[in-house]
């Protein structure tokens, strides 16, 4: 698919809502470009699947977890060493005898127990102080600009979609799967249909019941898609076999692995991942979010339930991907917009602050920390964190290391210095 035949072309667009509104499809033209793309329906799987050998050539994948909301990563990856991070938090800093132990300086929360246990299986590089220069504390602006790794910027495209565009410029059948309410900013591109659901239960073409059998005949017929219509038909026929691809291989997936609480949004988008990665579907990159990271009140009580499902969730992930047999060939990256002030407020939480700790994890990951930590004491005008690692370096890293990228300037718009996260 040539970018002048494009789905975003905007004539092409205007073409595909004026050629169907007769049929009574046209208002579900919008969310069936935004929401289908192209795969071929793939089978279900069982607990009792013999597990894929791993394979040299096999696409490596890469899975995104969104912290949504702004995560405090001085109580995720804490300092308990330093007597700044107790002073700054007298009500809620962590416990030394509580905190799980990563060194004689820092310590997880004491709920990531499954993260805790990948750390000592070697398998969580630790990035300290990711941020960006010029911080801005607005959920939704610094959200963009991590989304579109373009800070200060105007940029349409995701770094995500800016990757797949590079990778695959004719287009790439399923390339992207987008497990959300509304597609990420993250994963936006110019000729790459991401496939994006929040339930894959609910994952069918929206429009109108009395249109099927028109629907149906586009979706059988065998036109090229080089012309219009066969463009349409095409559009018509992937979008109904990815949502049966995609209900298939989830409703059907059986693992012994226990994911957390199934209500936990978390755990239940890694697992609908898992299932995907069993039944052979054709995505490189799965991108998630999961909410409720803004703690500026009764922040230790929320963070016990978050990073016990963040937790869970993840080592779950990595126990199911040994268990498939996948376990070289999918990496998970953690970040979230910003990270909390380093002064607890009067309501028992933390404020919108700047820098921030990301995670690499998986069995390919360089363990351990990298980049240098924040100080406590030398902070900005505002007393917030100086960043020390700039998070565009993480994707840069991401990028060259592990997708292979030959020029992560290229998709970043800038040259960054990777860091070694992946051995």
């Amino acid at each position: 698919m040539s970018r002048k035949n494009s789905i975003h072309d905007p004539e092409r667009r205007t073409l595909l809502r004026a050629g169907l509104y007769g049929a009574g499809l046209g208002l579900a033209v919008p969310s069936l470009l935004r929401d289908a793309a192209w795969a071929a329906p793939a089978a279900s799987a069982t607990a009792d699947s013999a597990p894929a050998a791993s394979a040299p050539d096999r696409a490596r994948i890469l899975v995104v977890v969104e912290l949504s909301g702004g995560c405090d990563g001085l109580n995720t990856v804490a300092p308990i060493a330093d007597d700044a991070y107790r002073k700054a938090r007298p009500k809620i800093a962590l416990e030394p005898d509580e905190a799980l132990a990563l060194d004689d300086r820092f310590a997880l929360h004491p709920r990531l127990f499954g993260l805790h246990n990948l750390w000592k299986q070697e398998r969580v590089a630790i990035v300290h102080g990711c941020g960006y220069p010029n911080p801005d504390r607005s959920h939704f602006t610094s959200m963009r600009y991590w989304h579109t790794a373009a800070p200060h910027r105007a940029e349409a495209r995701g770094w995500v979609g800016r990757y797949a565009d590079a990778a695959w410029p004719e287009g790439r059948e399923a390339s992207i799967v987008n497990m959300a309410a509304q597609e990420s900013q993250a994963v936006r591109s110019f000729e790459q249909a991401p496939i994006v659901f929040s339930d894959p239960r609910k994952y069918l073409r929206r429009g109108n019941p009395a249109a099927e059998d028109i629907y149906a005949k586009l979706s059988e017929s065998g036109a090229s898609r080089r012309d219009m219509l066969g463009f349409v038909r095409h559009i018509a026929a992937t979008a109904r076999d990815t949502s049966q691809a995609v209900r298939l291989a989830t409703a059907g997936y059986r693992t012994p692995v226990h994911y957390g609480p199934a209500f936990a949004p978390l755990a239940s988008g890694l697992k609908n991942v898992a299932a995907l990665l069993e039944a052979d579907f054709p995505a490189q990159i799965y991108y998630l979010a999961t909410p409720g990271w803004d703690t500026h009140s009764a922040q230790s009580d929320r963070q016990n339930n978050l990073h016990l499902a963040l937790g869970d969730a993840v080592e779950a992930f990595q126990k199911d991907l040994d268990r498939q047999g996948r376990a070289a060939d999918v990496m998970t990256l953690v970040f979230t917009e910003f990270g909390r002030r380093v002064h607890e407020n009067e309501s028992g939480g933390t404020d919108h602050g700047t820098a921030t700790p990301m995670f690499w994890i998986g069995e390919r990951a360089r363990a351990g920390f990298h980049g240098e930590a924040p100080s406590l004491t030398e902070l900005d005008e505002q007393e917030d964190l100086i960043f020390t690692t700039d998070f565009r370096r993480v994707y840069a890293s991401v990028l060259e290391q592990w997708l292979g990228t030959p020029d992560p300037a290229a998709v970043l718009g800038d040259r960054f210095e990777p860091l070694a996260l992946t051995g």
